[in-house]
């Protein structure tokens, strides 16, 4: 046997966490000294240990990790739940190289403060249009990666709708965004995902219809990603600013996604509309 102290060196596990498990009844020594106390273990543990620590480091809780080992989970069946807790860690990596992209985007924006261009800022009168549209709920702007998984599936789901109801596509797909909390501090949003339609006429057909409202607004077309889209934002804010206008309240700016090849988000662009006070901003339905 082994004492707790060879167990902890040879399985690289402190014995304060082998007292944790003995107390929680996920590892028993095999045997303990009656009169020491002291804890011994057998070598045929560190099987045991091993599966504990290895779904321990997949990220399951320790109650987890007891209900599989007690329940004697079959090499199959632990195969197939460590696949596929491999598959949700591989989609955190994601979102953790998504939030470091954006780390690096704020940086470079930081370097080049005080140097703004805003040459590229536009004043458009845009004229109401009329789209269909299908809607989703998003955790709001400091979660990124909750807007484009939510809103994203929205476009090719709301294409097939269009050609199955035989309505045509009349311009760029678009989305906006409306704030909808359901309490103090939410900063929750309704992300709404749209094509333009003009006048085609629609029946019930499993998407809404709408009607945007003319709007007066500062434009500018950006480049890229649109997790880096507060570069663009900043121009367009600068712009303002300098021109002594003011933005309507948040809730009201779109997005026209101009040109958007699959899998090349370093060549997307997308025109970045953000209206000025003084414009209607109702929308209204069709």
């Amino acid at each position: 046997m082994l004492s707790i102290g060879d167990f902890a060196g040879l399985s690289r596990v402190s014995v304060r966490m082998l007292r944790h498990y003995d107390a929680i009844g996920l590892l028993r020594p095999a045997h303990v000294d009656p009169h020491s106390g002291y804890r011994y273990y057998t070598a045929e543990q560190l099987r045991r240990l091993n599966r504990i620590l290895a779904l321990k480091d997949l990220g399951f809780s320790l109650q987890q990790v007891q209900v599989m080992i007690e329940e004697k989970v079959d090499t199959g069946e632990l195969r197939g739940m460590l696949r596929l807790r491999r598959a949700e860690l591989a989609v955190q990596v994601e979102r953790d190289n998504a939030r470091l992209a954006l780390v690096d985007a704020r940086l470079r924006m930081i370097e080049t403060e005080g140097h703004m261009n805003t040459g590229d800022v536009l004043f458009k009168r845009i004229p109401a249009l009329r789209v269909a549209e299908l809607s989703t709920t998003a955790l709001g702007y400091d979660h990124p990666t909750s807007i484009t998984e939510n809103l994203s599936p929205l476009f090719p789901r709301l294409a097939e709708l269009l050609e199955q109801a035989g309505v045509a596509i009349t311009g760029s797909s678009l989305a906006y965004y409306r704030p909808a909390p359901t309490g103090p501090g939410d900063e929750t949003i309704t992300a709404h995902a749209a094509f333009p339609i003009g006048d085609a006429e629609v029946g019930s057909a499993g998407f809404d219809v709408v009607v945007l409202p003319p709007i007066d607004a500062a434009t500018s077309v950006h480049e890229g990603p649109m997790s880096e889209a507060f570069r663009t934002g900043e121009r367009i804010a600068t712009w303002i600013e300098d021109n002594g206008l003011r933005p309507v309240p948040p809730g009201f700016a779109r997005e026209v996604y101009l040109h958007c090849p699959d899998g090349e988000l370093d060549k997307w662009l997308t025109e970045m509309q953000v209206p000025l006070d003084g414009t209607g901003n109702a929308t209204e339905k069709s």
